[in-house]
């Protein structure tokens, strides 16, 4: 991905050194990957934390603010910072432009950088349990240490595959504006557990059909994509299906508890936004078959 001559977005809030999980230990990759797991489908991966750290209560209380200032922007040599700040920046320009086309304003999200763990307006969590996307403050947070569970750990290397990342949360902020987000949750409330799954999925697929609406604008307009690139996204929205996940982390499969999808739900979805580049593609919710 040709990223380095982007635009630098200017919403980014560098919370790194604000504070740190008093974790024991340390989970290791079997903790990481059931923690990921566990917050996939909807539980707690604090209680897989906790048990893999040695017992205890997973995180201190937070100690006093040192290192960055809070809100602040992250050092101009901070390369993967800088790219964190160059897709965002490019994700505002795409959907700028998608919402001036239905007459409407978009509002863009911040994103925050943050190592170990994070108090956000949807409650404190932890950076092993990957990046996630707060509908009550309108930010994204990820721990860039996650890049590296996502290449070494995971098997999804390269930077347009962090890029997707990133893109599938906008995504959700996107939901998020469309008023989505927000039907779903007050349907979930009247359905059974495994029928407000099913439209979690949906919700998470479309996501993903929005993270391929960007990588198509991305493409065609500002041409920053190389050669490889859409095999990474590709690759990286397989490793994290929720079959994939349960595989590595429990040795069984239980499609009812899915979340998220399976590998090949969420590649298709990714490619149907790819090779549309149209958010009207991204209908997961009126069609029988995701």
């Amino acid at each position: 991905m040709r990223w380095s001559d982007g635009r630098r977005s200017d919403n980014v809030e560098d919370r790194r050194g604000m504070g740190a999980p008093a974790v024991a230990g340390g989970v290791g990759l079997v903790g990481i990957l059931l923690a990921i797991a566990v917050a996939l489908l909807g539980g707690d991966p604090f209680v897989v934390l906790q048990q893999f750290s040695g017992g205890g209560s997973p995180f201190s209380p937070p100690p006093a603010q040192v290192g960055r200032q809070s809100g602040a922007r992250p050092p101009a040599d901070d390369k993967m910072a800088d790219f964190v700040s160059v897709v965002l920046a490019d994700t505002e320009d795409t959907w700028t432009k998608e919402f001036r086309s239905l007459r409407a304003n978009y509002r863009p999200p911040k994103l925050v950088i943050f190592d170990g763990v994070v108090a956000s307006a949807c409650g404190r969590a932890a950076g092993a349990m990957g990046p996630f996307y707060c509908p009550n403050d309108e930010k994204v947070y990820i721990d860039l240490n996650f890049y590296r569970q996502l290449r070494q750990q995971l098997g999804a290397p390269g930077d347009f595959a962090q890029a997707y990342v990133i893109a599938h949360e906008i995504g959700h902020h996107v939901q998020h504006l469309m008023g989505i987000d927000q039907k779903v949750q007050r349907m979930q409330r009247q359905m059974p557990q495994a029928q407000a799954n099913q439209l979690s999925v949906r919700l998470e697929l479309q996501a993903d059909c929005l993270a391929g609406v960007w990588a198509n604008s991305t493409a065609t307009q500002r041409r920053t994509l190389e050669q490889g690139d859409i095999e990474e996204a590709l690759n990286a929205a397989g490793r994290i299906g929720d079959d994939n996940l349960q595989r590595q982390t429990t040795g069984r499969v239980r499609p009812d508890s899915f979340t998220h999808g399976t590998s090949a739900q969420r590649q298709r979805w990714f490619a149907r936004g790819l090779q549309s580049g149209d958010m009207n593609s991204c209908d997961t919710f009126n069609t029988n078959q995701v």
